[in-house]
């Protein structure tokens, strides 16, 4: 699989996707985070910039500069304090990448403003303005762009100042510079690769999610086609009923559960009369016709508790549970009837369909499925010998004999 890095290109100035689609989506995907990250470090930081107002007193006492520094300490305080609710509500770096924006210059503007109100304290001030620089940098959730552009106005502005008012030397002015390039160049390499880091984290937690995704389809498609074939296994396709093989699974267990119970268990064998003859008169197509309508008519005559299934041809076997033989016949004889008032097939009007059914019961603990089935075959093979359209019980044709 390819890196993420190859496969999401990233620019190398602002660690962002080059591909914009994937930018956005990256944005929507961190926004709850950056929001309430973004307003938790605001509040931080006016609450920080407030406090420094026992430092003015320290410098100015009771004068004019000290009330100006108070007010502009209020205006900055309330102002990142509202920036931070309109933050933690409405922000969005794909929309109002400028309400982001705007705390970062009127923190910086604040700082610049201190130095001409307290020249004499600029030791201390060069000291903020670098952790002010790390903080815009690493602790303020922003776009690298955004944080280098309000950094530089605010190196750029805290050095103009200084030099302009401080009156400091070219020796200090030159010190002043390389701290700040210092810290800029710290700061925007560390924001760069932590942006990068991000974008690569979400590139990989994407392809994850796709693997993910498509894991889960092909799961889905073979629990389908598992299914599929389950329902090839186990239904037989023209009639619906249960496979010859499926049928024997779950009479068996129904015939277990009859003798752990000493219940009483009858198995019938169902066998479609003249089927040859249809199959060569009208075609096998009609004669799929006649044995999906009298499965259906099976279906619909039986307890939900049957088990019905198509045993081979034109031969169909019923389990009964909780059922004698003699209540076996009184279903085999209802259903008989309900096939022969089955409507009359246009391709073959002068054909009324019969069937002859062949009954066994469970004799003993020790008769097992297969003596059953033998048995409803001897009875149904003497019914067809009989006549035809004939219910027989097992029992009766060992009379017989």
């Amino acid at each position: 699989m390819p890196s993420p890095n190859t496969r999401y290109l990233l620019h190398r100035l602002t660690g962002q996707f080059r591909e914009t689609a994937r930018e956005a989506m990256y944005r929507r995907e961190i926004a709850p985070r950056v929001r309430l990250e973004s307003s938790l470090s605001l509040c931080v930081a006016a609450l920080v910039f407030g406090m420094f107002a026992i430092s003015d007193y320290h410098y100015t006492g009771v004068s004019t500069e000290l009330y100006l520094l108070l007010v502009m300490r209020l205006v900055v305080v309330v102002s990142c304090l509202v920036l931070a609710f309109l933050i933690g509500r409405v922000g969005d770096y794909n929309r109002r990448i400028w309400l982001h924006a705007l705390p970062l210059w009127i923190l910086a503007t604040g700082i610049i403003l201190i130095v001409p109100l307290r020249p004499e304290s600029l030791p201390t001030q060069v000291t903020s303005l670098l952790v002010a620089i790390t903080a815009f940098y690493l602790l303020i959730p922003n776009l690298l762009p955004v944080v280098a552009i309000a950094s530089l106005y605010l190196s750029v502005g805290f050095l103009t100042t200084a030099v302009s008012v401080a009156d400091i030397s070219v020796v200090v002015t030159l010190r002043i510079l390389l701290l700040v390039i210092m810290a800029n160049a710290v700061g925007f390499f560390a924001l760069l690769r932590l942006e990068t880091l991000q974008r690569k984290q979400f590139a990989l937690l994407q392809d994850e999610r796709v693997q993910n995704r498509q894991l889960v389809e092909e799961i889905a498609h073979r629990k389908s086609l598992e299914a599929q074939l389950r329902q090839v296994a186990e239904q037989d396709a023209l009639t619906g009923l249960d496979s010859r093989r499926h049928f024997m699974a779950r009479a068996e267990a129904l015939l277990r559960r009859a003798r752990l119970e000493k219940a009483p268990f009858s198995l019938f064998m169902i066998d479609v009369d003249h089927f040859k003859a249809i199959n060569d008169t009208w075609g096998h197509r009609q004669g799929d016709t006649v044995l999906t309508a009298i499965a259906e008519t099976c279906k619909r005559s039986l307890r939900p508790q049957d088990v019905i299934g198509r045993f081979g041809g034109e031969e169909f076997m019923v389990a009964l549970p909780n059922t004698y033989p003699k209540d076996a016949r009184a279903v085999a004889e209802r259903l008989q009837q309900k096939v022969s008032e089955l409507p009359v097939i246009d391709a073959m009007p002068d054909h009324r369909l019969t069937v002859t059914v062949g009954i066994a019961g469970v004799l003993d603990e020790k008769t097992d499925l297969g003596v059953l089935i033998n048995q409803a075959d001897r009875a149904l093979y003497a019914g067809k010998h009989g006549g035809r359209n004939r219910v027989v019980l097992g029992h009766e044709v060992k009379d017989e004999v």
